[in-house]
């Protein structure tokens, strides 16, 4: 409830189960189980030129996309318009035509979705536009999925299934069910996932306040969540406390150079955050929502040598003209057209129609009314009533980052309560 749909590393969620870091293996003995890293990231000096720190970025991004375009099934890309998916599908799209063969591309969309889009900071345009440009641009047989709000919240229950805990809600739900249609043409997609991780495409790592802050600068909300949790339930355990030990369990490992500065180490530190939360709970949602389906979802900007070289490319490099992934703009500028290039970055498409909305909330407050209702073992009543009454307005804040606002909380509670029920969970204090 304090860090969801986040978790851990290393822990389980339910009792007497642990599980192996990223970059770890372990033996199993007699004497029981010892775990060893093998692969971590390093600090180290940073010696090339602009230029061929450039040319450097571009052979292993195209390497590494070429090296995962083998296989032996039908193989398409995702295309959603933005710079990290549109850059994968133009170098494949090229090897392709190299080859006598066309690029089959695939995007993802909400009914009625333009009708009620609105602009925001974060997301400032439609993908839509981008993504019919791009197909056009690089010569690929394009199909748009697009999901209807009943079947999307529908979804929340196999999505939930699929990652075996509640998740993002329908920003999972979505994927599972667009993986779903693209698994009826293909079994292998490429996908642009890891690349704001690695290279700086979020907004905490440009902003001082958030990147000098304390906590997760994806998920602000401590105070407001932990009040929703039952009296007592936390025992001696503070939220604030709980949280900020789970940040420091990760930033405690990260690596320095002797002439690091202060700034530089923040980086650093956010590069890890990064790495080891946010982008473990993208990857788990992409590698769980696909495979319940059949679909393998490959993501090139994941490869090992692409995140050690990228950790230790200096700030000024990796956010050329003050941009988020401003090298990789640099290095894009080959392969797409310049307005694509420099776009600003559009996150994840999520419904803007408030049919969504009114189907999650209805179905969280007919649960509520439900006697084998089970959230109130552990969160408090008065609260749940008070969000019902308020239709969420009485948490003011976004549930995790910008992809879960008041909708995708609903539907997040709507998965706890249903995967309590599910997996017959019992909380033991």
């Amino acid at each position: 409830m304090l860090l969801g749909p986040a978790r851990k590393g290393g822990f389980g969620v339910f009792k007497g189960v642990r599980e192996l870091l990223p970059g770890e293996y372990g033996i199993f003995t007699a004497k029981g189980l010892k775990k060893h890293t093998y692969w971590s990231l390093k600090a180290k000096p940073h010696t090339e030129s602009l230029t061929d720190t450039i040319g450097h970025l571009r052979y292993l991004l195209t390497d590494s996309i070429n090296r995962q375009l083998v296989s032996d099934v039908p193989l398409c890309t995702f295309l959603s318009g933005g710079l990290d998916s549109s850059l994968i599908s133009a170098v494949v799209s090229k090897k392709y035509k190299s080859e006598g063969r066309v690029l089959s591309t695939y995007s993802v969309d909400y009914k009625d979705n333009r009708k009620n889009f609105v602009a925001s900071s974060f997301q400032p345009d439609e993908d839509a536009p981008w993504i019919v440009k791009m197909s056009n641009f690089i010569g690929s047989e394009h199909r748009n999925v697009e999901i209807d709000s009943p079947l999307l919240a529908e979804a929340l229950i196999p999505s939930m299934t699929a990652r075996d805990l509640p998740g993002m809600a329908d920003v999972d739900s979505s994927l599972y069910l667009f993986c779903g249609e693209v698994k009826k043409d293909f079994t292998v997609a490429l996908s642009g996932e890891c690349a704001d991780e690695i290279f700086g495409g979020y907004p905490w790592y440009h902003k001082e306040e958030l990147l000098y802050g304390e906590g997760f600068p994806w998920s602000g909300a401590t105070a407001e969540r932990s009040a929703l949790l039952k009296n007592g339930i936390l025992g001696e355990t503070k939220p604030e406390e709980y949280v900020r030990e789970a940040v420091k369990m990760t930033t405690d490992k990260t690596s320095y150079l002797d002439s690091d500065s202060d700034s530089d180490k923040a980086v650093r530190r956010m590069f890890m955050l990064n790495f080891y939360w946010f982008m473990q709970t993208l990857l788990d949602r992409k590698d769980r929502c696909s495979m319940a389906h059949g679909l393998e979802v490959r993501v090139p900007f994941c490869d090992h040598r692409i995140a050690e070289y990228a950790y230790n490319i200096p700030w000024e490099l990796k956010a050329l003209g003050g941009r988020e992934k401003g090298l990789v703009r640099k290095v894009a500028e080959e392969f797409l057209p310049y307005d694509v290039v420099w776009r600003k970055k559009s996150p994840y498409p999520k419904t803007h129609n408030p049919e969504y909305m009114r189907i999650v909330y209805e179905w969280f407050r007919k649960l509520y009314n439900e006697k084998e209702f089970r959230l109130t073992e552990f969160l408090d009543k008065n609260s749940l009533s008070e969000l019902i009454a308020s239709e969420g307005k009485s948490f003011s804040k976004n549930w995790y980052g910008q992809l879960m606002t008041t909708p995708q909380m609903f539907a997040y509670l709507i998965q706890l309560e249903l995967w309590m029920r599910k997996y017959n969970v019992e909380i033991e204090l």
